[in-house]
């Protein structure tokens, strides 16, 4: 039987006490899985992760109706900092790395909430650095003379840092080129698979995502209007031309 490791209960979010971004969103991500929130912009999807990683406060966003539980615990009131703690973390939107610090310098950033010995840091990047070649290849750059897709790999290695067991993982095809997005869903994927990290994935590009996810739901003004295996969701004809971008009449799938 799968245990849910995140449950979204009926989350209503208001911005400045008036501006109403998310209305009705119930959600489950179960342990080990890669759950997929897809959606036009604007559909609440980046809202609903902060108010899970409780980053929306940051931007006046308040959330006032529903429960957020995570390890089976109510989280609804708990602070960013205690959640990185436990194991929960996001990455979000627009990579948001340090520019004039290096690769590693922004690795290294990772790990202020744990604080781990010095010879686990290493460790922890060493093995990021197995994931992300690259990355190693660059340690010693700054990173605002890395490339897009290098500065999502940097992000995606932070929260590594932390000893996550959920990611939030917010728009990350977001102005990359195609062959760097799939290397990126490659990695998620064998992270998933390897270490067991579960992700929750706001994603525009369905045709990408639900190769690699388990569930998912499909957003629009703020409310889930479908939900289901993905697989399943890949092969219905009036959700493609509806929500994903296309139909099977002019596609014969979403690869």
């Amino acid at each position: 039987m799968m245990t849910n490791l995140l449950e979204v209960q009926q989350i209503e979010v208001v911005y400045d006490q008036a501006i109403l971004a998310v209305r009705d969103i119930s959600i489950n991500v179960t342990e080990g899985s890669i759950v997929a929130l897809l959606g036009a912009n604007g559909a609440g999807k980046s809202t609903t992760l902060k108010t899970i990683s409780r980053l929306v406060q940051s931007e006046r966003g308040s959330l006032t109706r529903g429960q957020i539980r995570y390890q089976n615990q109510d989280i609804t009131n708990t602070d960013a900092a205690t959640l990185v703690k436990r194991g929960l973390v996001q990455v979000l939107e627009g990579r948001r790395c340090f520019p004039h610090l290096t690769v590693e310098e922004n690795l290294r950033s990772g790990t202020f909430v744990n604080n781990p010995s010095r010879s686990d840091i290493r460790e922890g990047i060493e093995k990021i650095y197995q994931y992300f070649p690259r990355l190693k290849e660059r340690r010693d750059t700054q990173a605002g003379y890395t490339s897009g897709g290098e500065q999502q790999m940097i992000a995606i290695g932070r929260a590594l840092m932390t000893k996550p067991e959920l990611i939030l993982l917010d728009e990350p095809s977001m102005g990359l080129a195609p062959k760097i997005v799939e290397e990126i869903f490659a990695i998620v994927h064998t992270l998933n698979q390897q270490q067991g990290i579960s992700f929750l994935i706001a994603e525009q590009n369905a045709r990408l995502v639900l190769q690699y996810a388990d569930f998912a739901y499909l957003v629009e003004n703020g409310e889930v209007r479908h939900s289901g295996q993905a697989a399943t969701l890949n092969q219905q004809d009036h959700l493609q031309a509806a929500y994903l971008g296309g139909s099977r009449s002019s596609e014969k799938a979403l690869v």
